[in-house]
């Protein structure tokens, strides 16, 4: 039986470009029309975002989670907290202020 290349086909240390650009669209998709400013709610609150990051590490060591690809810093204008979130955006959540 002949072993596969190890020379040919993406290998760890080549990522595929059409992979990485299918993984971004997907986080854009879930951070959704989320960015610093804007104000939205759903049935746990009103937040407002203080930060987004799409930094994979960054956004691990902020959430302390191994496969979080985000975080979003919000101020929860209900409890008056800061906090960290690593939800994706929903048809229950709603954008009350937009910023340009």
């Amino acid at each position: 039986m002949k072993q596969p290349s190890r020379t040919s086909g993406p290998t760890a240390l080549t990522p595929d470009p059409d992979i990485n650009e299918a993984l971004a669209r997907v986080v854009a998709g879930q951070i959704g029309p989320r960015k610093p400013g804007v104000v939205y709610d759903n049935a746990d609150g009103t937040y407002e975002v203080l930060q987004v990051t799409t930094n994979r590490t960054e956004a691990r060591r902020i959430l302390k989670r191994r496969a979080a690809q985000f975080a979003i810093v919000v101020h929860d204008r209900s409890a008056n907290t800061v906090g960290a979130i690593g939800t994706a955006w929903t048809g229950s959540d709603r954008v009350l202020k937009a910023v340009a």
